[in-house]
């Protein structure tokens, strides 16, 4: 084994990097195998410990390796598949454990009888295993390939009750992501004609210095539309207010941390590496779309009086702020928008599990009709106005720190009317979020709510609040040294030869 200056790798490291996959894909044998109720919430539990532990091991080795790469089968890149392990894929990896980890305690104790555990946590680690495959893989085809098994999965997932408000969320929400998988193929395939690679690495050292990369726009517009379907983007994001608020909650919770989100990594992860042509088109439409989400889902949200709805229009508005700071392209708009993005799947699954929680007291997700949870369950009060407020941007929360940098960077960079955009979406998310806080907690009990289910709640059942709520605190607290851990990946990430070389050059063990 030999090293580079940008990569000193060590064996455990690089078997390492392909455990995000691999403990999804056994824990589903398992699980197909064993089919108990009991075993699968232990696996559920254990699993995501197992995948936050692999996070967590691969983010100290980068502190000394820089980029853990791992060439599959034995092939050299661009011929072979490459699993890439930078600071942004592992600080994604991260987040994501600690989602999945909030999920399954929430799941193993609110789960509804209609939906089996195995069956659950069978298309729960699939999904999980499409996500980390998608932060990971090196090479755009298979960047399709754990699309579709994210697609796949979160349908069985989303139709789970049987309920016909599902199978309608499910079908809309199938059919307009379908239309992105089919733009996304038809993009890869302009891609491939062009360049013949679809090496990430590799088209970034080719379209960098292509005179004729300006011809690649139309590859970029399909992209761009595919991953906005993903993402949610402004005016594509209909699906989602759709589909989000017929599931079970525990999947709703689910998809909000989780799924647009691998579609505004693809945006990032796309748009800095390789489709960085014609920057004046590529970042005004950038700006333009992400104005619009953040002002169409805001004024939406606002509208709403039931949680669910209110929570899934501001998936959408703050969709805006981490497109806003990908089309700024600074190094510190691009950190902020990266730092925004943790803390908005963090925060907002936070608020959904709450969510949840507020309908099994109240029975109800309609603000209307509860009331006066403040003073009959005040841990839970804390436990959502914690990631509530945080989404606000409250101080000294971490959405207060993640929209100070975006806003700073807005105005270093002269773009004033994004920055006011973001401003007045501040405001909107500000009302909502108090909204739910006054209907839910300080007004009055209307008295339509069961108050013997809380007797029944045990403290362990507010422990995937809690996980997510210190969350957003520690993410505010140390805002300092985050911010500084964002910056470095926006320099990674805005000057990728650290990246290519490593992918491309860096001769290492193969699997």
């Amino acid at each position: 084994m030999t090293s580079t200056s940008y990569n000193k790798l060590i064996i455990p490291d690089m078997a390492l990097a392909a455990f995000p996959i691999l403990i999804p894909f056994v824990l589903i044998v398992l699980l197909l195998m064993v089919r108990h109720p009991l075993v699968s919430r232990i696996l559920g539990v254990a699993g995501t410990l197992l995948l936050a532990a692999t996070a967590l091991t691969l983010l100290v080795s980068l502190q000394d390796t820089g980029i853990v790469t791992l060439r599959m089968g034995g092939w050299e890149a661009p011929f072979g598949i490459v699993l890439v392990i930078d600071h942004l894929s592992v600080v994604m990896l991260l987040v994501a454990s600690l989602i999945l980890l909030a999920v399954a305690l929430y799941a193993n104790r609110f789960l509804p009888e209609e939906i089996p555990h195995t069956r659950f946590y069978i298309f729960f680690f699939s999904l999980a295993m499409g996500v980390n495959g998608a932060f990971i893989t090196g090479d755009a085809f298979n960047l399709y390939v754990w699309f579709e098994v994210m697609l796949i999965s979160s349908f069985v997932l989303i139709t789970s009750g049987r309920k016909k408000e599902q199978l309608e969320g499910g079908i809309k929400y199938l059919a307009l992501n379908l239309i992105g998988s089919m733009l996304f193929l038809a993009g890869l395939g302009l891609l491939y004609a062009k360049t013949g690679t679809l090496n990430m690495a590799h088209l970034a050292m080719i379209l960098r210095d292509d005179q004729q990369a300006l011809l690649m726009n139309t590859s970029a517009v399909l992209f761009f539309v595919a991953f906005g379907i993903k993402a949610a983007l402004f005016p594509l994001y209909f699906w989602l207010p759709s589909s989000y608020h017929t599931p079970d909650i525990t999947i709703s919770s689910l998809f909000a941390g989780l799924l647009t989100k691998v579609g505004v990594y693809t945006l990032f992860r796309f748009f800095t590496l390789f489709f960085v042509h014609d920057p004046s088109f590529w970042h005004t439409l950038l700006l333009i779309a992400a104005g619009l989400t953040m002002v169409a889902g805001g004024m939406a949200a606002a509208s709403y009086y039931e949680t669910r709805r209110i929570l899934s229009y501001h998936i959408i508005s703050q969709i805006g702020y981490m497109i806003m700071g990908l089309g700024i392209f600074t190094p510190m708009a691009i950190a902020g928008a990266l730092y925004f993005m943790v803390h908005n799947m963090v925060a907002k699954t936070g608020t959904f599990l709450a969510s949840g929680i507020i309908a099994r007291l109240k029975g109800s997700y309609d603000l209307k009709e509860v009331g006066g949870l403040y003073r009959q369950n005040p841990l839970l009060a804390v436990l959502f106005i914690i990631p509530a407020f945080a989404l606000a941007g409250v101080p000294p929360l971490s959405g207060f720190f993640a929209k100070f940098i975006l806003i700073k960077a807005g105005i270093d960079a002269g773009q004033y009317l994004i920055t006011a955009v973001a401003l007045l979406t501040g405001m909107l998310t500000l009302y909502s979020m108090i909204k739910i806080w006054n209907e839910a907690f300080l007004k009055k009990d209307p008295g339509s709510g069961s108050p013997e289910i809380h007797d029944r709640l045990k403290p362990a059942d507010y422990l995937p609040l809690a996980l997510l709520a210190l969350g957003s605190l520690l993410l505010g607290l140390l805002a300092a040294p985050v911010f500084r851990f964002f910056m470095e990946m926006a320099r990674q990430l805005t000057d990728p030869a650290c990246y290519i070389e490593a992918v491309m050059h860096n001769p290492n063990i193969l699997l």
